[in-house]
């Protein structure tokens, strides 16, 4: 893969269907000084790579099996263009059962409440179950007074106040605080949607709560003992303490019947907060029935009303603290379901949530049209919002609407209309307004029988074969040379109405993800794994004083960039070579004309400057970098060179400088210029922005290229290159030689194996180490749950989404300065020899939370435990020390082997190891590393696999 593609993939994250700025993009005048798509003469010329291009006959050409597209016949370009399909996942069924028609909640363990967990249940949500975020998704800035509202200024950001509420999610407190900006403090997880609504319940007292009603209602009716329920019915509740996938469950009974049968169980969100108040308590809850449903298994709306509470605390005890935090949860749990019915299906929940938190958040980035437009989505009828969500998260972009089967969606034919009706979707009906690429789409969405049936009527017989892509490729080539003009009516005759979504819904809804995501990568799904419990996100304060995009412009300009990423991205695929250089060109010329370069992108003055990576130029340098690797596989060197000297004028503090000054260097010697080449790498010696590997990339440059007549002085940094690393040198018996392939010996079990575990296995029999094969992934997880307290401290505009597993500066220069008081009192604790103490800590309390870097199921506590107790102290601290300086230089490259072992019983030491097979060699990060590490105290080598000898 082409270095730059993956990151690329990554920014891009889902691809867009539509492309709203696809034209504008490619058809703009590029002003810039490369001309790829030109020869000599200045005239364009036909790209090197599509040379020949004319002359390749139907039969150098195949067809690919994922998405039907022509491709040329080699095999790189075929073993390409399928990983790219593959890794995008192929249609989807839309009959097919997924994650989004199950309804499910994540366990929730009984809580188990004692006075002395009463601190730590005032400063975290308890349970911490999926219903906290379904029910406190909101960043909750509809706590921002009205004459602040009134306050904004054009570009969207609150005015400058000297004292802004604090707003804790987990005990609903109000702090003034001053610093001179506005700030809006969020905890996620335990963030209403209805803050303003449910602010007048926050100050209750134990006299008061026999008095409040709570609206409710029962759920799990096909458990009942009772299938039918009467109106006016009286009911009492009972814990269901062996439910066992419940422990908090709570029956609904009937009062009134001798044998209290079972009318079914309250909602799971709900019961988890009144369950400890019935049980630890001894609070009763008695009510009844205020609404039938149609139907015996649906939800019925019940009111319930505490009778008694024997709890006598007084405030300011930890149990009334307890208490009150239970009661108060349990409020805003049922106040926040008053108006969502418990059959309303989760992906509709969250979809409208997104929207609601976007449009609080971020109103300034959408016009009124665009706002009214976005907001219309709730009035829309249930199906028509369900059908909606639907057709967004799948594939498509065409759906035959007699094939749309989804139980909740009662009407999809009425749905769609409505739809329709408000702009939402497209019909196809209307069978004179299709483009080609429309054409296209519907023709996929007929089966084989029926295309040929098409054939049959039209009295025509396919060319180019049998299969189904080679069908449609027939049928709209006629279509295209106006042969086959009744096309669209034929196709309509066989799938009748056809739905997808619009271009202004998808652009719009597009912009809402990306702004509430703040990435490509995550979507709906991000929902669907918090609500099944399978991915759980930390707990942190979100303090929001500036906007990422300042106004409009700034996200249009971003939007736009990302589009022309996707445009690159897909070229690739195609391999369209002439559209992957105007892309490049199109960059160049933003980057170049952009008068907002990334220049002194991270300086202490400006503190949220690491939120430039949602810039357009950010975007653009993403590009540019895929570009120049293109280029330099295509021999292009000269143009490299160009893009390269590019980027290093125009961002001039970045971490990605030290990557482009190697390859500018090395690709001056490629086209024979030695002297420029040395006096590249001497100048990126002098840039404090080169690190790590690269630094060291260049400094092996410098002495290669530097000898006599060039240079006569030997630089300073020569003897620290010439370093012995020890070497350890063992043989194994092969079971492969061939090059290009990774090396596989027998191991001393006689089992195959890499030359890892070969090594592991030597070194266990030779000094009786014990260890782990893991590169980097222990060492980020160590850091990771050593520093957990530290990544999620309270930084400013560093959280912005409760789908965060690391701060926005962690990879950045800013993480530093801007925890430097914690990080160096924290790394002391560490130096003195608390390291196991923390990690043990922090192994307990975040068990199975997502964190940046930590993988829970690769390495066991008792691993980590007797790695930090061998490493030590002081080496532990150092590590830790730079890992915080620089995370993005440090976190990869490191040995392959962390072996440890005990003298005694609290006595032990470590070793790091880089395994080296028969033709492997040290890359430059790799020994940057190994030297890094023997300045922090550790036992660092070398162990070089080779094969055996055999003898005579």
């Amino acid at each position: 893969m082409l270095t730059g593609r993956e990151s690329l993939c990554r920014l891009i994250g889902k691809r867009r269907r539509f492309l709203p700025n696809f034209q504008s993009i490619l058809s703009s005048p590029i002003q810039s000084s490369l001309n790829l798509l030109s020869d000599k003469n200045g005239s364009l010329a036909e790209p090197e790579c599509s040379k020949g291009e004319a002359e390749i006959s139907s039969s150098d050409l195949v067809t690919c099996p994922v998405c039907g597209n022509k491709v040329r016949g080699g095999d790189y370009t075929i073993n390409s263009h399928l990983d790219g399909c593959l890794s995008r996942r192929t249609k989807r069924k839309l009959t097919q059962r997924t994650l989004l028609e199950l309804n499910f909640g994540c366990s929730q363990s009984k809580l188990k409440i004692s006075s002395g967990e009463s601190e730590q249940l005032l400063s975290r949500d308890l349970g911490k179950s999926h219903c906290d975020y379904e029910e406190n998704v909101t960043c909750g800035f509809s706590e921002i007074s009205p004459s602040e509202e009134k306050g904004r200024d054009q570009c969207g950001q609150l005015p400058h106040t000297e004292s802004v509420k604090q707003i804790d999610g987990a005990s609903s407190t109000e702090t003034p605080i001053s610093d001179g900006r506005a700030n809006i403090m969020v905890e996620f997880p335990a963030l209403s949607t209805d803050n303003e609504e449910s602010r007048h319940h926050m100050d209750e007292t134990v006299d008061s709560i026999s008095e409040r009603p709570i609206d409710t209602f029962i759920v799990g009716r096909k458990f009942s003992d009772e299938k039918d329920v009467n109106l006016g019915a009286s009911i009492s509740l009972l814990t269901d303490p062996d439910n066992i996938k419940d422990s908090n469950a709570i029956k609904v009974v009937s009062a009134s019947a001798a044998c209290c049968k079972v009318l079914g169980y309250l909602p799971r969100e709900l019961a988890q907060y009144l369950s400890p108040l019935i049980e630890k308590y001894c609070l009763s809850f008695e009510g009844y029935v205020t609404a039938v449903p149609e139907h015996s298994l649906d939800a019925v709306p019940i009111q319930i009303v505490c009778h008694n509470s024997i709890f006598n605390g007084e405030k300011g005890c930890d149990e009334f603290d307890v208490f009150k935090h239970l009661w108060q949860k349990a409020l805003q749990v049922a106040e926040f379901a008053k108006n969502r019915p418990p059959n309303t299906p989760k992906y509709q929940q969250n979809f409208c949530l997104l929207l609601k938190e976007v449009l609080t958040s971020s109103p300034h980035l959408f016009k009124e049209d665009e706002k009214k437009f976005i907001e219309s989505f709730t009035s829309l009828s249930e199906d028509a919002q369900r059908l909606f969500v639907r057709l967004y998260t799948r594939k498509g972009p065409w759906f035959r609407l007699s094939t749309i089967l989804y139980p909740e969606i009662c009407d999809p034919r009425q749905a769609a209309k409505e739809l329709s009706a408000t702009g939402y979707v497209c019909l196809f009906e209307d069978t004179t307004k299709l483009n080609d690429d429309d054409m296209k789409d519907l023709l996929s969405l007929l089966t084989v029988p029926e295309l040929r049936d098409i054939f049959c009527t039209l009295k025509k017989k396919c060319s180019q074969g049998s299969r189904k892509h080679n069908l449609v490729a027939s049928l709209l080539s006629c279509y295209k040379d106006g042969s086959c003009s009744v096309l669209p009516h034929r196709i309509w005759e066989r799938t009748e109405i056809c739905v997808r979504t619009s271009s202004e819904a998808e652009s719009l809804f597009w912009r809402a993800e990306r702004l509430f995501f703040l990435n490509g990568e995550q979507d709906l799904l991000a929902f669907l794994l918090v609500d099944l419990g399978i991915v759980k996100y930390p707990t942190y304060n979100c303090i929001i004083s500036e906007q990422i995009f300042i106004n409009k412009n700034d996200l249009l300009a971003y939007e736009e960039a990302i589009e022309l990423a996707q445009v690159m991205d897909q070229s690739l695929d195609e391999n369209n070579c002439e559209l992957v250089l105007r892309c490049i060109m199109i960059a160049d010329s933003r980057i170049s004309s952009s008068p907002k370069k990334l220049t002194d992108s991270v300086t202490p003055e400006s503190m949220a400057t690491f939120l430039s990576c949602f810039s357009a130029s950010w975007v653009y340098s993403k590009v540019i970098l895929l570009g120049i690797s293109f280029l330099e596989r295509e021999h292009r060197y000269n143009d490299a060179i160009h893009l390269l000297r590019r980027l290093l004028n125009c961002f001039t503090c970045d971490t990605r400088r030290g990557y482009w000054t190697v390859r500018l260097s090395v690709d001056m010697e490629h086209i024979g210029c030695p002297n420029e080449s040395l006096s590249v790498a001497e100048a990126g010696l002098l840039d404090p922005w080169i690190r790590a590997g690269s630094r060291m990339a260049l400094q092996r440059r410098v002495l290669r290229l530097g000898k006599p007549p060039r240079r006569w002085k030997t630089p300073s940094f020569s003897e620290s290159l010439k370093r012995k690393i020890i070497e350890v040198h063992i043989q194994g018996r092969p079971l492969n030689c061939e090059t290009g392939r990774k090396s596989r010996f027998y191991g001393e079990d006689g089992e195959q194996c890499g030359v890892e575990q070969l090594a592991l296995q030597y070194y266990a029999t030779e000094g009786g180490w014990h260890g782990v094969h893991t590169e980097s992934g222990i060492w980020m997880t160590i850091f990771g749950l050593i520093m957990w307290d530290i990544l999620f401290s309270d930084v400013p505009n560093v959280f912005r989404t409760r789908f965060q597993t690391a701060p926005l500066d962690m990879e950045t220069d800013h993480f530093y300065p801007a925890r430097k008081r914690l990080i160096e009192s924290h790394l002391q604790k560490v130096h003195d020899g608390f390291a196991e103490e923390i990690l043990i800590t922090s192994w307990e309390l975040h068990m199975g939370t997502a964190c940046r870097g930590v993988n829970w199921d690769r390495h066991s506590l008792s691993d980590l435990r007797a790695a930090v107790s061998c490493i030590g102290g002081p080496c532990l601290a150092s590590l830790c020390t730079h890992l915080a300086q620089d995370y993005r230089s440090w976190s990869r490259g490191m040995p392959d082997l962390l072996l440890w072992r005990f003298h005694g019983d609290y006595r032990g030491e470590a070793k790091l190891v880089e395994v080296k097979g028969p033709r492997d060699q040290l890359s430059e990060q790799q020994r940057a590393w190994l030297l890094l590490l023997m300045d922090c105290g550790f036992n660092a080598e070398v162990c070089k696999v080779s094969p055996a000898r055999s003898s005579p």
